[in-house]
């Protein structure tokens, strides 16, 4: 069950694993909660996805709506499949909607990415996350720390499996890192071969939706665009409360990118500013600090080791972090998750307990 960018790259992992073993069937459901093609297809074409089978095509509704259609439609694909699991990824409506859809069918809910939690309930992808762990009953988690969480809150007497099993996005970074080095040719489009550059994304709805915030980080990522080139995938979210709220953003826009295109931008950048979770992670995994644009992150790993700092929507922190960590050397001083095996520990374990 997916239906955004970052569970389109994390299932490519997976459905690559159980591909390689052979004694699985799996369906794949795109509930469409990403739309756009350089934000969904794109991906399924470059990474070798499995084409969906089912589309529900729902999108540009409220959570509430999105999370009721979708509830609604997975319903009936799984009446209709009868499948022994539904596995979901992460923490978007997708997630919760394709886990409430399978538990009360009673078909046993799988949760890759599990445990995490930013401890504030006011992100719609907190509830998501809490909700769907809530009621799965197999947990894939990427981080000690995801495991202490879920174990903070009783789920040792749940009823549930809880498995470490390391982070596939790190699977994904470092099997398809050779191909985006072949295939990507977005640094010669966009003339930054041989250029400094910081790469950023901005689309959480917490920052794009609150005009306060939103002023406040244009008003940063300008300041430090006068003294650097800054390159940014822009959202259609953002986009739109750009033009909403009057703002000008000076930093280079570009359309949405696909994964490709992303890990070039991504290993070649001098540093990385965003709100967006994944890309936290990918910019450690292609050897980037990164500046994040929240007042709390999931992966606290990340902080701790001094691979990321938060500054929230503050830009006179944004800009003191960005002097600080410009000319830093990237030294990876830990393997925070899991080495690169994560989906092949999924799929064993899953079907060793089938």
């Amino acid at each position: 069950m997916i239906g955004a960018r970052p569970q389109f790259i994390k299932a490519a992992a997976v459905s690559r694993a159980f591909a390689a073993r052979g004694d699985v069937t799996e369906v794949i459901v795109h509930t469409g909660q990403h739309f756009d093609a350089n934000m969904s297809d794109v991906f399924f074409e470059e990474m070798e996805i499995p084409k969906p089978l089912h589309r529900l095509e729902v999108h540009s509704l409220s959570h509430g709506a999105m999370t009721g259609r979708m509830l609604e439609k997975i319903d009936g694909i799984i009446a209709y499949e009868k499948p022994d699991y539904v596995m979901v990824y992460g923490d978007t409506n997708s997630t919760l909607a394709g886990a409430l859809a399978a538990k009360k069918l009673q078909i046993a809910v799988v949760h890759v990415e599990a445990g995490l939690r930013s401890f504030k309930m006011a992100m719609p992808e907190e509830v998501n996350r809490i909700l769907t762990d809530r009621i799965s009953d197999v947990l894939y988690c990427p981080t000690d720390t995801a495991v202490s969480n879920l174990r903070r809150e009783g789920f040792d007497h749940y009823g549930c499996r809880i498995v470490k099993s390391g982070d596939v996005m790190q699977d994904v970074a470092r099997f398809y890192s050779a191909r985006a080095k072949e295939y990507s040719t977005i640094m010669e489009d966009l003339s930054l071969i041989g250029e400094k550059f910081l790469l950023s994304t901005l689309h959480r709805a917490a920052n794009t939706d609150d005009p306060a915030r939103l002023r406040e980080l244009v008003a940063g990522l300008n300041e430090v665009a006068e003294d650097h080139t800054v390159v940014m995938p822009l959202h259609p979210r953002t986009k739109a409360a750009l033009k909403t709220h009057g703002l000008t953003l000076g930093v280079r826009q570009i359309d949405p990118v696909g994964y490709f295109d992303m890990v070039a931008l991504l290993s070649h950048a001098t540093l990385v500013l965003t709100d967006s979770g994944g890309v936290q992670k990918e910019a450690y995994l292609f050897d980037s600090y990164c500046v994040i644009f929240r007042d709390e992150t999931e992966w606290v790993e990340l902080v701790d080791h001094g691979f990321s700092v938060l500054v929230g929507a503050d830009r006179q922190k944004m800009v003191a972090a960005v002097r600080r960590l410009i000319d830093k050397p990237f030294v990876r001083s830990a393997e925070l998750f899991g080495g690169g095996t994560a989906a092949q520990q999924i799929a064993a374990d899953l079907l060793t307990h089938a």
